[in-house]
């Protein structure tokens, strides 16, 4: 696809410079990824909400990309993720923003509203509801489930380890973890293998050659070559952050989300299928400020990539919904 967005870096102190994408003018929407995705995840809407009159921003976070990436796992606590988007913010000359996430982005931004009050207009949010906040260690989660059968989360915690296996083919590990992870196939069919001697690669279909309907071999190129220049540690620092997260967020319990929010997400999201009919009760409980919720048929986890027409539109409905 032409990319008709701009390229930056932008220095927002603390030592970390952010790669970014922006496209557009007017208000400031900034669009979050997950793992392993980058700024480029959002490629999209980039240009449709900026048709649409809005300045769009998609930064590479911190450990993803061509943005600083902090080696030590502690560097990728509540405290630094939000200071990075308010520093972001701050030296764009922004006040306030809507901002959208998917995956880990959607969980850092479920935060903003209540760790950088006043900078939030509104919520986009992808794939991963509010979740209740866990009375258990994510750690010790993460190791009785992986007794039980293969899971990613706890096989992600040991520092080099997945890193290795990642690094080694990255066009071959994004190729398997968004075709695993898609509306094309069933996640959860992992979860029949042991966590024994296995690796994520190990656990994962092989996907069909490429195109697909929503990735092309240039897409996947784009990915592969940012992923062997930075490497797979930063965005596996973002799990391996899961229990200083849990610490902190203890320390600051949960507060109700008012600000007006959309929530999107495919039918057939993994996320979907484990939470269950149950997962996203703690939203509707914790966001008195959700005023949409959409699913939509035949999409995966990538919902951003995969139902980008349907996505695109229902995000600019919201943001022309929204009080000036």
């Amino acid at each position: 696809m032409v990319r008709s967005w701009s390229e930056s870096f932008v220095d927002i102190g603390g030592g970390i410079t952010l790669h970014v994408l922006e496209q557009g003018s007017g208000p400031a929407v900034v669009l979050c990824h997950g793992f392993p995705g980058l700024g480029y995840s959002w490629r999209h809407q980039l240009p449709a909400l900026a048709a649409a009159g809005y300045r769009v921003i998609t930064p590479d976070l911190r450990g993803y990309g061509r943005s600083s990436a902090p080696p030590d796992p502690s560097d990728y606590d509540r405290a630094h993720t939000v200071a990075d988007l308010v520093g972001l913010l701050d030296a764009l000359g922004i006040e306030q923003a809507v901002f959208a996430g998917h995956d880990f982005g959607a969980a850092l931004t479920w935060d903003l509203p209540q760790w950088a009050p006043g900078r939030v207009r509104a919520l986009i949010q992808l794939s991963v509801p509010r979740p209740a906040q866990s009375p258990v260690l994510p750690s010790r989660a993460f190791a009785a489930q992986a007794e039980k059968h293969f899971l990613h989360l706890h096989y992600f915690q040991q520092p080099g380890v997945a890193d290795a296996e990642l690094d080694r083919d990255p066009a071959r590990s994004i190729a398997a973890i968004y075709w695993a992870l898609s509306g094309g196939y069933e996640y959860v069919k992992i979860f029949s293998h042991s966590s024994e001697r296995a690796g994520y690669l190990d656990v994962l279909p092989s996907p069909p050659p490429l195109p697909w309907s929503w990735l092309s071999a240039d897409e996947l190129a784009h990915y592969a070559a940012e992923y062997a220049h930075a490497g797979f540690t930063g965005g596996l620092n973002w799990y391996r952050a899961s229990d200083a997260v849990w610490h902190e967020k203890r320390a600051r319990p949960d507060e109700p989300v008012t600000v007006p929010t959309l929530f999107v997400t495919g039918d057939r999201d993994p996320v979907r299928a484990v939470m269950g009919a149950s997962g996203r009760r703690p939203m509707i409980d914790t966001v008195p400020g959700l005023v949409g919720e959409h699913v939509i048929e035949g999409a995966g986890h990538f919902v951003q990539m995969e139902a980008a027409e349907e996505v695109n539109r229902l995000m600019i409905d919201f943001l022309d919904s929204l009080p000036p």
